[in-house]
């Protein structure tokens, strides 16, 4: 594997048209396709149609490349640029930054370690014994459920049936495997006919295809149980290595990790880690995901360790990724350009594109918490983030 060139940059104009285009070609390569529509190519209108009402044109974001950045991913090693869409200006700088480290240091390993689309229907009984009643002819009847997914959908799967009791409700945990797409409107279709048929064989009073609804937002249950792809991104880099590219040692990002970790726990936060949402929106967005679903994914935890080398063992665990790469918008106009620069576009990507959305993570993890180290964070913004409003004519 030929290492990836740096991404070329201009001292006296970084967003003048032939930079821009240069770097257009980098990705273009990477890509092993033309970027028509990032380049400014319009969208055919009618792309839009079943992913929006009403339509009126297309939003418009900046989208900058980070990296290059080194994944061990469950399909093997490979180094690739990240195209971010955001409007913050520093935070493409600062995982490219982190992207650099954990490059230098051999990569970033991450793993797909569970994979799992949770649907929560409730139904509702007369008192605790009916519900319990209902629960065991849900749990005798999985094979049949099972069954009557797969004869709906060509991808989705039923894997596993749990029964939560609650008072006189029964909360089932539907657990799906969904192929390469989030599968979400999949397996709501799925919940409603199992929740059909068990409210007629169980005489439910009342029945909700959401009863406990988990769906795009922050919950304990996202960052203890894991919903849609779980991850885990990790990487070792020598102590070395951390002064001379980001000012600090492992002893410095173990002592601030477990200052914020403090500080999150009275919070009562379900994030535990520094800046997820920016990268993960970043990426997201740029590669036609719903970011709705950004409550969810950004939950986690960054851990810190100093090795008995004196190295740094960084690791950031994403147990909510719901993402994928057929589907939704993914396969549209800029999403499917920006998915190609990663080698993700289209099906038996999904597992990956959500490992490398950990790397990435972890890239900025480890960039922005050696900022707040070295107390070169709001000087970064500064000199990075220039677009004032009186800058505005």
């Amino acid at each position: 594997m030929s290492p990836l060139p740096r991404i070329p940059r201009s001292a006296d104009d970084d967003c003048a048209p032939p930079i821009v285009a240069e770097r257009r070609r980098l990705a273009e390569r990477s890509a092993g396709r033309e970027l028509a529509h990032l380049a400014g190519r319009a969208v055919d209108p009618a792309q839009a149609r079943g992913n929006v009402e009403n339509s009126i044109g297309f939003a418009q974001v900046p989208v900058g490349l980070a990296g290059p950045l080194l994944v061990h991913a469950s399909s093997g090693a490979r180094e690739v640029y990240v195209p971010m869409a955001t409007n913050e200006g520093a935070l493409v700088a600062s995982y490219s930054r982190g992207m650099r480290v954990t490059s230098a240091a051999g990569g970033v390993r991450a793993r797909v370690v569970r994979e799992a689309l949770t649907q929560h229907p409730m139904l509702v009984y007369a008192g605790v014994e009916e519900a319990l009643r209902a629960a065991q002819i849900a749990r005798a009847a999985f094979e049949e459920f099972a069954a009557l997914t797969s004869a709906g959908s060509r991808h989705g799967r039923l894997v596993a049936l749990d029964t939560r009791v609650i008072g006189n409700r029964l909360v089932l945990e539907l657990s799906f495997t969904t192929g390469d797409a989030i599968g979400i409107n999949m397996a709501a279709l799925a919940s409603e006919r199992i929740s059909e048929q068990l409210a007629r064989r169980s005489a439910a009073r009342e029945r909700y295809v959401h009863g406990q609804d988990v769906e795009k937002r922050a919950n304990a249950y996202a960052l203890a149980r894991g919903r849609g792809r779980s991850v885990v991104a990790e990487a070792t880099i020598a102590r070395q290595l951390l002064a001379e590219q980001l000012r600090v040692s492992p002893e410095q990002l173990r002592a601030i990790q477990a200052a914020y970790a403090a500080g999150f726990a009275q919070l009562g936060t379900h994030n535990w880690l520094v800046q997820s949402a920016n990268g993960l929106a970043a990426v997201m967005l740029a590669c036609g995901q719903d970011v709705a679903y950004l409550p969810e994914c950004a939950t986690g935890y960054l851990e810190f360790q100093v090795t008995p080398e004196g190295a740094l063992y960084a690791a950031a665990t994403l147990p909510s990724l719901l993402v994928g790469t057929v589907g939704g918008g993914s396969q549209k106009g800029t999403a499917a350009e920006c998915l190609s620069i990663l080698g993700c576009a289209g099906a038996g990507h999904a597992n990956t594109f959500a490992e490398i959305l950990g790397a990435v993570v972890l890239a900025g993890e480890l960039s922005l918490m050696a900022s707040f180290c070295t107390h070169e964070f709001t000087a970064a913004h500064e000199r990075l983030g220039r677009n004032r409003p009186s800058d505005v004519v």
